[in-house]
C-alpha cells in the first residue's frame, strides 16, 4: 500500500511540509508498514517555494537583498533536487509580509529585491528558472527589478527614476544595454493564475492596488503611470503590455517577464506538480491524500487540492481532502472532485483550536480519516 501525502499549507498554522508531515504521522499511527510519499505543494503564490524544495530535497540559499522599501533584509531562492532549477518568489523579497500595515506604499515599495535574487541565482549559474508572483507590495511593474539587473530607467534629463511606482510616470526611455545578458541565456517559468492586464479596469492598479494600500487617488495615479511605462516598453522593443494576458500580476512584474525575459506563463499548480514529478509518483500509488486551510468553492478555481484531484481521476486514483474548515455549502459542488472530503473543525474540534494546534489534529483526523476508509473498503 503506498499513500501519497500532497497537501498545501494551512494558512495561519502550518506550511506544506508540516501538514505532510503531520498527515503521515497520521498514517502510521494507523499502520506503520503503509508507504508515504511526501509531496507538499502550493498552486504558484506564497510557499511555492519551500513546498517545491521539501519535495524534491533540495535546499534554500540565502542572501542580502532589499526588501519593498529599500531596507537590507535576508531572502532565500530555493533550489531544486534536480540541482539545475532555481526556484524564486516575488513574495521573499518585495511581498506584503515584509510590510506593517502603516507601510504599505506602492508608490514607493520596489521589486529590485526580487531582480537581486534572480542575480544572485546567475553569479551561482543557474540558467533554469520557476518563479512564483503571489502576494508582491509593489506596483511598480517590475521596473525595479529591471533596474537590479542592469537596466536603466530614465527621466527627461537622462537621470534614473527613483524607486515604486509613483515615479513612472516621469519615465522617458529605457537603456537597456547593461541588461545581464545571462537572463537571455535563461529560461523562465512564470507560475501564475492570474490573467489580468497591465493597465485599465482589471489591470494591475485597478484590483490589486488597494491590498497593497493604495487609495482611490492612488490607483488612478499608478494606472496612468503603468500606461506610461507600457508605451515605453513598446516603443523599446514592440512589445505591447496594455492588454496582454497576465501582465498585471504582482503589481505589473508578469509584463516585465513577458517582455524582457525567455518565458512562459503556466498555472501554478501545473508547474508545481511537473516540478515535483507528481505523475510519476501517481503511477505506483494507491491513494492520495490532500488538504488546503480552508476549502470551499474557491478551491475549484485552481487551488492546489482542485489541480491534485484532476490529475488522480484522470489516473483513475481516489483522492481524499482533510483540510482544516470546509465549507458545506460548497460540498455539493466539490464532491464530484474528491472521494471523501472531511475538515478538522466539526462538532468536536472548534475552528480556534483547530488552528491553534493544528498538526496535533491533522495527525488525529487523518488516523481517523484512513482507518475508516480501509474499514468501509474491506467492508464493501
Amino acid at each position: 500500500m503506498k499513500i501519497i501525502v500532497a497537501p498545501d499549507s494551512f494558512k495561519g498554522s502550518l506550511t506544506a511540509v508540516e501538514a505532510a508531515k503531520a498527515m503521515e504521522a497520521g498514517i502510521k499511527d494507523y499502520d506503520s508498514t503503509i508507504e508515504t510519499v511526501l509531496l507538499p505543494a502550493a498552486d504558484g503564490g506564497e510557499g511555492t517555494m519551500s513546498s517545491l524544495v521539501g519535495a524534491t530535497d533540495g535546499r534554500l540559499v540565502t542572501v542580502f537583498v532589499q526588501d519593498p522599501l529599500g531596507r537590507q533584509i535576508e531572502a532565500s531562492y530555493g533550489i531544486l533536487g534536480d540541482e539545475e532549477t532555481c526556484v524564486i518568489e516575488i513574495a521573499e523579497a518585495s511581498g506584503l509580509m515584509l510590510l506593517n500595515e502603516n507601510e504599505l506604499n506602492p508608490l514607493q515599495a520596489s521589486s529590485f529585491g526580487t531582480g537581486e535574487l534572480i542575480f544572485h541565482a546567475l553569479e551561482a549559474g543557474y540558467r533554469k528558472f520557476i518563479i512564483g508572483l503571489g502576494g508582491s507590495a509593489t506596483n511598480d511593474g517590475g521596473a525595479g527589478m529591471l533596474k537590479a539587473l542592469g537596466m536603466k530607467l530614465l527621466d527627461q534629463n537622462g537621470v534614473e527614476l527613483s524607486p515604486g511606482g509613483g515615479s513612472l510616470g516621469n519615465l522617458q526611455a529605457i537603456d537597456s544595454t547593461g541588461f545581464d545578458k545571462r537572463v537571455s541565456e535563461s529560461s523562465f517559468i512564470i507560475a501564475c493564475d492570474v490573467e489580468n492586464p497591465f493597465v485599465g479596469p482589471k489591470g494591475a492598479s485597478a484590483v490589486f492596488g488597494p491590498q497593497k494600500g493604495a487609495t482611490a487617488e492612488m490607483i488612478e495615479l499608478l494606472d496612468a503611470n503603468l500606461t506610461k511605462f507600457a508605451n515605453v516598453v513598446e516603443k523599446l522593443n514592440g512589445n505591447s503590455l496594455h492588454a496582454k494576458k497576465g501582465a498585471g500580476a504582482a503589481g505589473g512584474a508578469g509584463g516585465t517577464f513577458q517582455a524582457f525575459f525567455p518565458c512562459e506563463m503556466k498555472q501554478g499548480i501545473s508547474v508545481v506538480l511537473k516540478a515535483i514529478s507528481f505523475d510519476e509518483h501517481l503511477q505506483k500509488a494507491d491513494l492520495v491524500l490532500t488538504g488546503e486551510g480552508k476549502t470551499d468553492v474557491q478551491t475549484l478555481s485552481g487551488k492546489t487540492p482542485f489541480g491534485i484531484a484532476q490529475v488522480a481521476k484522470r489516473e483513475g486514483k481516489k483522492v481524499i481532502l482533510i483540510s482544516g474548515a470546509l465549507d458545506e455549502k460548497s460540498r455539493v459542488q466539490l464532491a464530484p472532485f474528491f472521494t471523501e472530503l472531511h475538515a478538522i473543525a466539526d462538532e468536536t474540534v472548534s475552528a480556534e483550536d483547530s488552528m491553534k494546534q493544528a498538526y496535533r489534529y491533522l495527525r488525529l483526523k487523518t488516523k481517523q480519516t484512513i482507518e475508516n476508509y480501509f474499514a468501509g473498503d474491506c467492508c464493501s
